[in-house]
């Protein structure tokens, strides 16, 4: 059984050992080294047929395995992005193909390529068209907060969530309120010059940590304490802009004194059990209000939530990626089905700022189906996947002179390679290759450049993939990052 966070163990945990005793190992990259070698070496022996974790469990020395269960299927999670680079689903389908196994795929929002291949019948499709005891879907309102500002509320927080807050919090239930941004701030600029406090290892803007009062680069993890006066120009003008979740529990608190809440993101989590920790003091209700990001989207159950704010549910609707759509109507759907899994209603408030958005409609009354008609055809009209596959080889050095000349050379080659591969019939398969700096061009010291393949699904698709993994093999040594099908992000 694979669940997409290792935040989600623990409550899976519980579910199976109610059922199945102590025939349960855990396996996640949070166990020490001595704990993996002694759950490892149970299931080994069949002292434990039921394995429970994270992406790395599909490892698990199962014999005789009959069954694999990936929950939340459509979580990018699932995609080891260190070596060796993987896709949990991916090895759960040889593993059950070689042993004869099944292989369940569970998710509400399931990701377009799995629902793609349920439609066309290389899966089977089984829907669950109601919720567990025919409890009611939450209401889902929706705050325009263009007008928000216009009336003269330029906060954090709509009337309307801060109306529903109130009334949660006075009925004793409980919130959840959604931001898929950690830190204070985005960014730190400069009013007087325009500067932007960037990482001096990352081509990246650093984000605002208020409780450290310090700048850290989300990628390479360097930290600065936050200036008093501009690097660039000198001038006393600095100032914090956007929002994450460390601004959002200290407007809550200014809004609602003494309410006790618990935020979760990559900064809290830091240590060992603070997992378990912080989702069980909620569960407990030692806090009316949780906070956090992607982290608290899925798989959580706490009976007394009826009510969930996302605080900017268009924030991954713009990002630079043709999942964008998709990614952002999962994130909202799967936040919205936090609130209202007891006997008491749930209700949601997603504030942004384009209400009108197809997405945003779709995910306000979580229609799947229609949201996947509609992003299919923009898929189709694009040639983009399923109708497509993307390739990227990202290559990586110090010297940025040498990487771009390298990487140009290679462009050149690999043409030649898939052109050959394709066949005369076949040229017009390749829809795209383009070698260009990667859009996020230097991360921890290190320079990226990338050549980026889009290739129609046809016949010849196979020769093409071939030629590409031969070409990589045969370069392996001269400073190739890694090979990446259909990658995670484009950045």
């Amino acid at each position: 059984m694979l669940v997409p966070e290792i935040a989600l163990t623990p409550q899976t945990v519980g579910r199976f050992a109610a059922r199945f005793g102590d025939k349960i190992a855990v396996l996640h990259s949070r166990l020490s080294a001595g704990e993996r070698f002694d759950e490892w070496r149970r299931i080994r022996l069949g002292k434990a047929p039921i394995v429970i974790g994270a992406r790395s469990a599909v490892f698990a020395p199962v014999e005789d395995l009959g069954l694999v269960i990936i929950d939340e299927e459509h979580e990018s999670s699932y995609q080891s992005e260190i070596t060796p680079r993987y896709h949990a689903l991916d090895i759960a389908r040889r593993r059950v193909k070689a042993s004869g196994g099944k292989l369940l795929l569970g998710s509400a929002t399931p990701s377009l390529l799995s629902y793609y291949r349920a439609l066309s019948g290389s899966y089977r499709l089984i829907e669950l068209r109601h919720r567990v005891g025919g409890r009611p879907l939450p209401t889902v309102s929706v705050a325009d907060m263009r007008a928000e500002f216009l009336s003269g509320n330029n906060g954090i927080f709509s009337s309307l969530l801060l109306s529903k807050l109130e009334a949660c919090l006075k009925q004793g239930h409980q919130a959840m309120l959604f931001l898929n941004r950690r830190g204070y701030s985005t960014f730190v600029s400069c009013r007087g010059c325009g500067y932007v406090l960037t990482c001096d290892n990352c081509d990246i803007a650093m984000t605002f940590h208020k409780a450290q009062n310090a700048v850290r680069c989300h990628y390479c993890g360097a930290r600065k304490p936050l200036p008093a006066v501009c690097p660039n120009c000198g001038k006393p003008f600095i100032k914090y802009f956007g929002v994450g979740t460390e601004q959002v529990e200290e407007q809550i608190q200014k809004c609602f004194p003494g309410t006790a809440t618990v935020r979760m993101d990559a900064d809290t989590v830091a240590h060992r059990d603070a997992y378990e920790q912080i989702l069980s003091a909620f569960g407990r209700g030692e806090a009316q209000i949780l906070i956090g990001t992607q982290m608290i989207a899925k798989g959580h159950d706490f009976p007394n939530v009826t009510l969930v704010g996302v605080i900017a549910a268009d924030t991954t609707l713009n990002f630079p990626d043709y999942r964008s759509g998709e990614r952002t109507f999962q994130l909202l759907t799967q936040v919205s089905g936090r609130a209202g899994r007891n006997k008491d209603p749930g209700e949601v408030v997603m504030q942004t700022y384009v209400p009108d958005h197809p997405v945003l409609r779709f995910a306000r009354v979580q229609d799947y189906p229609g949201f996947y008609q509609y992003e299919i055809a923009q898929r189709k009209k694009c040639l983009y996947p399923p109708f497509s596959l993307f390739i990227r080889l990202l290559l990586s050095g110090e010297n940025e002179e040498s990487l771009i000349e390298r990487g140009k050379e290679y462009a050149k080659a690999l043409e030649a390679d898939l052109r050959q591969a394709l066949g005369a019939e076949g040229q017009g398969d390749l829809l795209l290759l383009l070698a260009a700096p990667a859009p996020i061009a230097r991360i921890a010291g290190q320079s990226r450049y990338q050549i980026l393949v889009k290739l129609l699904r046809t016949k010849r698709l196979p020769q093409a993939l071939h030629a590409v993994y031969d070409f990589e093999t045969s370069h392996r040594e001269d400073g190739f990052l890694k090979i990446e099908i259909n990658p995670q992000d484009m950045f």
